[in-house]
């Protein structure tokens, strides 16, 4: 799964010029949380989130009136308080990899671009979807979470050994176990009663920690 399949297409954005107030009042209006800055020519400059305009934005304990703040922050632009080094990716990166990235910067959202042009944005709230169609959270089946030996051909034997009996899997996902020598995996299972598919699994090469129908 690429990015360009995820991503938000032709996002809105705003001038370095925009002001403050005014980008605080299109977030809020389209109900997003970041914001990039772009030239004449779309050539991402920098990018905004709530939280740089509530930073931007005078403390409650201030001791200016209301019209001064307002007055204020209308001088205020985007240009002073937007990220410049901007992180960026192109529509063909996994998405694995725009996950990576946000996690290792610590940034809920990436500009996607074709050349030197904006043409999308990723976020976390993308990446959210995305997990929780990855594992069927919205389809009704039986959940196994069971520790599988990190051996070649076992994740197909179990899968092979479901599909076999009739079970349709609907997700099927595996993260790091307790050491090197095994994974945690869940699989998600429609066709096959809860009980008949702990039975179904007992011969296979795993342990099963967890089972409940979602």
């Amino acid at each position: 799964m690429l990015v360009e399949e995820r991503m938000t297409r032709n996002p809105i954005t705003v001038t370095r010029d925009t002001a403050v107030t005014e980008a605080q009042a299109v977030m809020r209006r389209e109900k997003i949380h970041h914001l990039p800055i772009v030239d004449k020519q779309g050539k991402p400059l920098g990018i905004v989130t709530e939280k740089d305009l509530l930073y931007a934005s005078p403390s409650p304990a201030t001791s200016l009136s209301v019209y001064e703040v307002s007055y204020l922050l209308s001088k205020l632009t985007v240009e002073k308080v937007m990220t410049k080094d901007l992180v960026s990716i192109s529509e063909d990166t996994p998405l694995e990899d725009a996950a990576r990235i946000m996690a290792d910067a610590n940034i809920g959202g990436l500009p996607v671009v074709r050349g030197a042009l904006l043409v999308g944005i990723i976020t976390e709230s993308d990446l959210f979807r995305t997990f929780v169609e990855l594992f069927g959270a919205r389809q009704k089946g039986v959940r196994v979470t069971m520790y599988i030996p990190q051996v070649k051909g076992e994740l197909a034997t179990i899968s092979s050994t479901i599909a076999g009996s009739g079970g349709n899997i609907l997700a099927f996902g595996t993260v790091p176990g307790e050491d090197p020598t095994n994974v945690l995996a869940m699989v998600k299972v429609d066709g096959i009663p809860k009980d008949e598919l702990i039975k179904l699994l007992e011969p296979c090469n795993c342990r099963v920690v967890d089972v409940r129908e979602t």
